[in-house]
């Protein structure tokens, strides 16, 4: 069963379970769609694998099948490995430096 991981693994962006934006790869990394979109060929920066939609959990088996609350989080968030050269914004506004 996935994971369904909280939060974009770049710039920790919120992704509830009934996000239509999450993408993971085989490996259940997580990612917002604005953030896939700016990585080199839209491929993981872990595995180098695709990055998939997530799909969404119906809301009748999330109390059976909560999703993780566990947070990954690159501690420079996709710094250094976005193809346009910018940094991450966070949540809170603020940027990882390059």
């Amino acid at each position: 069963m996935l994971d369904l991981r909280p939060n974009c693994e770049c710039c920790d962006r919120d992704l509830p379970p009934e996000a239509p934006d999450a993408y993971i790869c085989s490996f259940e990394c997580t990612f917002c769609a604005d953030c896939r979109a700016r990585l080199p060929g839209e491929r993981c920066p872990n595995c180098g694998g695709e990055l998939v939609r997530r799909p969404i959990r119906p809301a009748s088996k999330l109390a059976a099948n909560p999703p993780s609350t566990i947070r990954i989080v690159k501690p420079d968030g996709c710094a250094g490995l976005f193809r346009d050269g910018g940094a991450t914004t966070f949540p809170d506004g603020g940027a990882a430096p390059f």
